[in-house]
């Protein structure tokens, strides 16, 4: 099988990911962008999305980790 993502770059994805689904969570980055845009109708289900992203994306973290430890400790 052959893989199209090395470790590292995997690691470096969850990370970026991690943390911009966190920077939109936990601040109002969001809040203020679709406001000044004319789509604040969309600030409710911000939550339905963005939790879930958080989610995957310390999986993806904790995986690429899991992943790159496996591959220096072989």
């Amino acid at each position: 099988m052959v893989c199209l993502m090395t470790d590292k770059s995997l690691l470096k994805i969850g990370i970026v990911g991690t943390f911009v689904a966190a920077l939109c969570c936990f601040t109002p980055v969001l809040v203020v962008l679709l406001s000044a845009v004319g789509l604040s109708a969309l600030i409710g289900m911000l939550d339905v999305v963005l939790l879930p992203a958080l989610a995957i994306f310390i999986v993806l973290t904790g995986y690429a980790l899991w992943k790159l430890k496996r591959s220096q400790s072989v």
